[in-house]
């Protein structure tokens, strides 16, 4: 058994494979998910596990050159935006459409289906290299 780290098999897999600028998605619970993509569904309930906590724990354990947001979490989800700027913090963001964002899941390693029940609270994260 695992001592730390992702615990979650499915996870730990796709991470282990990611090269530089692959992309994963964590998304919440209400973001459709292509029939083509890996789904990662987490969810429990409303709200289990949160959008916040996942993101926390895949940082921790992927590294990621660049995140990207929907324009629409600017207006729509300011509390989360403000927390998902100070977790990821010196990591550069970049901000499309939500449409353009729910397009671009289709190339995404996987999507992490959260619980997570705000508006816009989907993020496309960057792998980038250790060295």
């Amino acid at each position: 058994m695992k001592k730390n780290g992702i615990l979650n098999s499915h996870i730990s897999e796709v991470l282990s494979k990611l090269g530089h600028t692959d992309t994963i998605v964590i998304a919440d619970c209400g973001l459709p998910i292509p029939e083509e993509t890996i789904r990662i569904d987490l969810a429990l309930e409303i709200g289990t596990p949160s959008f916040m906590k996942t993101l926390q724990v895949i940082l921790a354990d992927m590294a990621v050159e660049k995140v990207t947001l929907a324009d629409e979490i600017k207006e729509k989800n300011p509390v989360v935006l403000n927390q998902v700027s100070n977790l990821v913090d010196g990591i550069p963001m970049e901000y499309l459409s939500h449409e353009d964002l729910k397009s671009l899941t289709k190339k995404a390693k996987a999507v992490i289906r959260t619980g997570e029940a705000t508006p816009y609270a989907n993020i496309i994260l960057h792998a980038g290299v250790i060295f």
